[in-house]
């Protein structure tokens, strides 16, 4: 008798373990992996609410405001009377003003206004700056694989024990000098707050959560084969269990039938002939805002596990355009904005980690490139580009990325003691390429 996938039950059996090894475990650290729409800010705020309940006092650590705002937002729907306290900056509007609205969260710039709350919240560089007599017994840190290792260090003796929570597929942290000369060493400051963890810790209990509840079952075994090679996962749904339809029918045109396409299979390629250009591709910038006005036009609606019975329509807060550059961001706002579309969002990888939206259309990062640097091959970038949608995917690309490929073979310098990051970014595109190659739709704008 074949055992049937229970996507709930092996999710709740890996937050257990991760719960156990949090609040029983004998390490100083406890690591997570998590794959793109896994539950890492549910697991950070289920994390948090049994710290507090067991009566032990707790700093969290993110990356951003944003994120800090969206875990006191989330900490606060799920126990309105846990004492939360939002520290922050000194800037004019520091934190989300809906946070107002809330009687159990106490808001400051200094962290002794907030002296004896059971969370207290706020961004790594604002930690940075804290003294404390006392260590806080526990920290989480959300999204550790963003934040850099000095940035860990920064904070290090504000708390005696840790739970690191992060995607190992996600983007590197960013860093606006050259790290050159500490490449290879176990104290490079500019590697992720995990890794140099790791290296120094080896011991700690690393788990991983192995469902993703965002990636449909038709891309959840792209994006885990392409980039979580070691790490595998599932989708928490099944095929059949999410549909996307359109009112009007399409017309024929390229971009109408890779929408199509993609509403039927999950991936789509919108395919322009090859040819070398400007990084702001005028024709390719037209194509990828054709495609989202198209998606508008047609009326879209989306049935899933969330609404199984009444499908929700595809509006434009749920549709985004994923790409490298930001003056290639700029360019798809302005020629939306010549069509009419407003409020769909335009944004680069970096800044729609951690999104979640219904339909996504990419602009692929080698598209009409002449060279392949290391930038645009970076796993990370590809990864977060066709891993934000919970229906389906669009990519627009010129043809030659393949031969592109094969034409530039790697020209970075060995660094001794370095990680040799897997899959490279040859080995990502070619998977992700393969792919969607059985989904191309050819198409002369």
């Amino acid at each position: 008798m074949t055992a049937v996938f229970d996507p709930g039950a092996l999710a709740a059996e890996a937050t257990d373990a991760i719960l156990r090894d949090t609040l029983h475990g004998s390490h100083r650290g406890v690591v997570v992996d998590s794959p793109p729409g896994a539950g890492k800010s549910t697991l950070v705020v289920r994390a948090a609410l049994e710290l507090a309940d067991a009566g032990r006092p707790l700093m969290i650590v993110a990356q951003t405001n944003a994120q800090v705002d969206d875990l006191v937002l989330r900490l606060a729907e799920k126990n309105p009377e846990l004492p939360v306290g939002r520290l922050h900056s000194s800037d004019t509007d520091p934190y989300d003003k809906a946070l107002d609205d809330l009687p159990n969260v106490r808001k400051s710039a200094k962290a002794g206004d907030l002296t004896g709350l059971s969370v207290v919240i706020s961004t790594a560089a604002k930690w940075a700056h804290v003294k404390v007599d006392e260590p806080w017994r526990h920290a989480i840190v959300d999204e550790a694989y963003q934040m850099r290792s000095d940035a860990l260090l920064a904070v290090a003796g504000l708390f005696e024990r840790a739970l690191f929570v992060g995607d190992p597929g996600q983007l590197d942290p960013f860093s606006i000098v050259g790290s050159e000369q500490w490449a290879g060493l176990s104290y490079d400051p500019s590697a992720s707050a995990v890794t140099t963890l790791l290296a120094h810790n080896p011991e700690l209990p690393q788990h991983r959560l192995p469902v993703s509840w965002r990636l449909p079952a038709s891309a959840a075994p792209l994006v885990s084969d392409a980039f979580y090679p070691f790490t595998p996962f599932r989708s928490g749904t099944d095929h059949g269990d999410r549909s996307l339809s359109f009112a009007v029918p399409a017309d024929g045109s390229g971009p109408d039938r890779v929408i199509d396409e993609a509403a039927e299979s999950g991936w789509g390629l919108l395919e322009l002939p090859a040819r070398h250009t400007p990084r702001t591709d005028p024709e390719a910038v037209r194509a990828v805002a054709t495609v989202v006005r198209r998606l508008l036009d047609r009326g879209g609606a989306a049935t899933s596990e969330r609404a199984p019975e009444e499908p929700l329509p595809l509006t434009p807060d749920r549709i985004a355009v994923g790409t490298a550059h930001r003056d290639q961001a700029a360019a798809v706002r302005a020629a939306l904005a010549e069509l009419g579309v407003t409020d769909v969002t335009v944004d680069t990888a970096n800044r729609l980690q951690g999104r979640e939206y219904d339909v996504t259309v990419v602009l692929h990062p080698l598209s009409g490139r002449p060279d392949a640097t290391a930038f645009h091959l970076e796993t990370g970038r590809l990864c977060v580009l066709t891993s934000r949608h919970r229906h389906a995917c669009v990519v627009v690309c010129r043809a030659g990325v393949s031969d592109l490929l094969d034409d530039y073979p790697s020209t970075e310098p060995v660094q001794l003691g370095t990680l040799v990051k897997f899959p490279d970014g040859w080995e990502a595109n070619h998977a992700v390429l393969a792919r969607l190659g059985e989904h191309r739709v050819p198409f002369r704008p």
